[in-house]
């Protein structure tokens, strides 16, 4: 019970600075709380071996080694642009979600099923193919043709489109 009692002291009195310590080295305060977290978790699971006098030292390696894999971790790496997205040459207008469904209406029925899944659903490429029962690359190819006759319909504006296809069936 001694044992548990010195814990709970130390962790109580420690954690605080040991957040501060953590989002140092993160420079993020929910992470450095996780990293803290986890430090305490070590910590109590190896608190009958440790000294005293080496509790601090051993704290702050675990934080250290802590941060330093939560940075190696993809999910933690920021995406890099060389060039800006592709933004839109003009403001969308309520009559611009008429002009989409009217396009989509001109598409194959696999062209039109695979571009809604993908990123009306927002599926992966894996999983548009397992749901519509096709290869990944069947997915890609569809996928490329029917955004590449999308953005021609709807750059050449909506006089190229029948007004009698406007509403999906």
């Amino acid at each position: 019970m001694a044992d548990r009692q010195s814990f709970t002291d130390v962790a109580r009195d420690r954690a605080p600075l040991w957040c501060r310590v953590s989002f140092l080295m993160c420079g993020d305060w929910a992470l450095a709380e996780d990293i803290v977290q986890v430090t305490l978790v070590r910590l109590y699971q190896r608190w009958h071996r440790l000294e005293p006098a080496g509790i601090e030292a051993y704290a702050r390696k675990v934080m250290a080694r802590l941060v330093i894999g939560a940075a190696r971790r993809p999910h933690r790496r920021g995406e890099v642009l060389t060039t800006p997205p592709e933004r839109p040459h003009r403001e969308a207008s309520p009559e611009d979600g008429a002009d989409v469904r009217a396009a989509l209406a001109t598409l194959g029925p696999r062209q039109r099923a695979v571009l809604v899944r993908r990123f009306y659903c927002d599926l992966s490429v894996a999983e548009t193919a397992a749901t519509l029962k096709i290869s990944e690359g069947t997915v890609k190819s569809q996928s490329a043709r029917a955004l590449a006759t999308l953005r021609t319909l709807l750059s050449s504006g909506p006089a190229t489109l029948d007004p009698a296809e406007r509403v999906l069936p």
